[in-house]
């Protein structure tokens, strides 16, 4: 038992972690599910018109869109967005799909904004509609804390683009997120049936070394306390806690927050081959196998497992991936990448796509949910986006890439 085990024994009146119930049987039954990506969150790729329209290239992300767009005119979009981008028809057609779970961020400023943060708020009722949405089709939520202040990885889908992170460099800005984490798990603690998991940081910069990993894990201690502890009480809640491998091999976190002094911990990966030169330059095969490598070590991590983001796109082609206004690697428009060839019908609607290229997306679709079903599972990213049909779930189903029912296989011995 760790230091802070111990403590929290001591100071909570248990010896050992109990037996939770979760909302789903984690471990016997696999996840599957959907990210609704670029929602309650905004992301320029997802939906590039909200960050045109502006009319101002200095808007690349959901700060500057609240720092350099007027007040009216900014919530005005906003309001537009969140009430129709995703509505409940989308959670009908995700339960049609034979999905189990959606996962839903939520950046930190819809629930806390300091004075001096230009962030528009308005979001947490749409994430209770979607709530019962989810309860009405039967599916499971994880509620995924994608933006922390300061930003936690310095994307823009933290809220904030930033040269570097500076979410571990201030402890008022960590103090500020473990509230944003108790505020959570208090909200939801009696909803595990519907809401059964909490992340509590999507992708903290792990690569950026010592000095943001530390902050983490002890994120991870102080937020498996706070969610899974949220009666102010001995009692325990039965929301599982998904924390991310803060892009380390799974194996990094070997002997981390394990059984059965830990009860209830899912460890989150995020499975991308376009962030790279070299990823961009593999062939389609190439991209098949480094999917199907992935299952082995998935099936012997040191916690449950789920691949919560992926997609079966394989190349950085689509319009503002890596940011508003900047190029791609794939076509040699990205600052210092080694062009491969066309973006040309390999990104935007499905009717561009070859016949060639769409069986492509099927067998890398397939080739990845059977390696992550090796593990404990997936969650696509994304449902849906506005132009680029290779990353949206919702267009894989009605383009014939993604199957009805996630289990059927043209391909069931892709990965041999």
């Amino acid at each position: 038992m760790g230091p802070l085990r111990a403590f929290l024994a001591v100071a909570l009146g248990f010896a050992t972690a109990q037996a939770i119930d979760p909302g789903f049987p984690y471990g016997s039954q696999k996840v599957r599910g959907v990210n609704i990506g670029g929602w309650l969150v905004l992301e320029p790729w997802i939906t590039p018109s909200i960050f045109d329209n502006t009319g101002d290239s200095r808007v690349i992300d959901e700060w500057t869109f609240g720092q350099f767009v007027d007040r009216n005119t900014a919530s005005s979009a906003l309001s537009n967005h969140w009430n129709t981008f995703i509505t409940e028809n989308d959670f009908t057609q995700i339960a049609a799909a034979g999905l189990n779970h959606v996962r839903i961020p939520i950046g930190y400023w819809a629930f806390d904004v300091a004075d001096g943060e230009p962030y528009h708020q308005g979001q947490l009722p749409f994430l209770q509609k979607a709530i019962t949405w989810a309860r009405n089709h039967n599916l499971k939520v994880i509620i995924d804390l994608h933006g922390a202040p300061g930003s936690q990885n310095g994307f823009d889908n933290s809220g904030q683009k930033k040269p570097f992170p500076e979410w571990h460099t201030r402890s008022d800005y960590i103090s500020r997120t473990n509230a944003i984490m108790k505020t959570m798990a208090s909200m939801w603690r009696d909803m595990t049936d519907v809401v059964s998991i909490i992340a509590p940081l999507n992708e903290p910069a792990g690569f950026d070394g010592d000095a943001i990993l530390s902050v983490t894990k002890q994120y991870w201690f102080d937020s498996y306390g706070n969610i899974r502890f949220p009666f102010g009480t001995s009692q325990q809640s039965n929301t599982v806690v998904m924390i991310h491998d803060a892009f380390q091999p799974l194996s990094f976190w070997n002997g981390f927050m394990q059984p059965p002094d830990w009860e209830g911990v899912i460890l989150d990966t995020h499975v991308y081959q376009m962030f790279s030169d070299s990823d961009n330059h593999l062939s389609q095969q190439q991209h098949i196998q480094n999917a199907c490598n992935r299952g082995p070590g998935l099936a012997t991590a040191p916690l449950w497992a789920v691949v919560g983001e992926w997609t079966p796109a394989a190349n950085d082609c689509a319009k503002y991936l890596n940011g508003r206004g900047v190029g791609s690697r794939y076509d040699g428009s990205f600052p210092g990448s080694t062009r491969v060839g066309s973006c040309s019908g390999l990104t935007g609607r499905a009717s561009s796509f070859s016949s060639s290229y769409k069986t492509f997306l099927r067998q890398f679709w397939e080739a990845q949910t059977i390696a992550y079903e090796q593990g404990q599972g997936w969650i696509q990213w994304t449902w849906k986006t506005e132009s680029t049909d290779e990353w949206s779930y919702q267009a894989g189903l009605a383009n014939g890439w993604i199957p009805r029912n996630p289990t059927n296989r043209q391909f069931p011995d892709i990965c041999g």
